[in-house]
């Protein structure tokens, strides 16, 4: 258990490191770009590239069980038809 947190801190700290952070705002890509796309999907890494911030429902995800109640209430969400100018008219236009 100890060779693998520690191999997966090195790789984390090389992506850190290697990745550029060549986005539409200096301050975006780099390690939380990949964090965004990676633990969000390419629709979240693409808005915070093009920066937008990431909505607090979307950082519960990586709640371990707790992701699945927010992915559900996303799922109903988008069953009612939520369209994301309803949700930045809701949150602001910082996150939609």
């Amino acid at each position: 258990m100890r060779n693998r947190l520690g191999i997966l801190m090195a790789l984390i700290l090389l992506v850190a490191i290697v990745t550029p952070a060549t986005a539409a705002n200096s301050q975006r890509g780099g390690f939380m770009g990949f964090i965004a796309g990676c633990c969000f999907g390419i629709r979240a890494g693409a808005a915070y590239n093009d920066g937008k911030d990431l909505h607090w429902r979307e950082w519960c995800r990586l709640i371990p069980y707790a992701g699945i109640v927010f992915a559900v209430w996303d799922g109903i969400d988008g069953a009612n038809g939520v369209t994301t100018a309803d949700l930045a008219a809701r949150y602001g236009a910082m996150y939609y």
